[in-house]
């Protein structure tokens, strides 16, 4: 395999970026039907983060393995990795990549219940920032910070 790639999104990436934040998704919620929920992520996608953030896609091997979105807030909207690659360094490529393009700061808000990416974003220099509920699916997150 050859190394990690980043490189900034493009609009040939929409189908392969959709297909992985399924994928990703579906992985680590299995009792979710994400597939139901393609057509809304899709319109989000298009309509929220494409104009509003910017997003550095993660390739190796000619495939697409991850992707960050930034805007100029510093939030972090969506850090998403392959499951096949969750352990290598992409996500810690990614969350650099954000970082570096937001140096005042990065605010994330995860799910209460995704112990993996909490111990990640801690490992990454993130602290907790308090508690908060997703203005869309309603589910308990933690909001979590990161400060040159």
């Amino acid at each position: 395999m050859s190394a990690i790639h980043l490189r900034p999104y493009a609009t040939s990436d929409e189908a392969a970026a959709i297909d992985l934040w399924h994928r990703t998704w579906q992985q680590a919620y299995p009792q979710i039907d994400f597939a139901a929920r393609l057509d809304w992520w899709r319109e989000r996608w298009r309509k929220d983060l494409v104009p509003k953030a910017q997003i550095v896609v993660a390739e190796q091997d000619g495939a697409l393995t991850g992707f960050v979105t930034i805007d100029g807030e510093g939030y972090l909207d969506q850090l998403v990795v392959d499951p096949a690659h969750w352990g290598s360094d992409a996500a810690r490529l990614l969350v650099d990549e954000a970082k570096r393009l937001s140096p005042s700061g990065v605010t994330l808000l995860v799910n209460k219940d995704n112990a993996r990416a909490i111990r990640f974003y801690e490992r990454n220099g993130f602290a907790h920032a308090g508690d908060d509920v997703n203005p869309t699916s309603g589910r308990p997150v933690l909001k979590m910070v990161w400060r040159a």
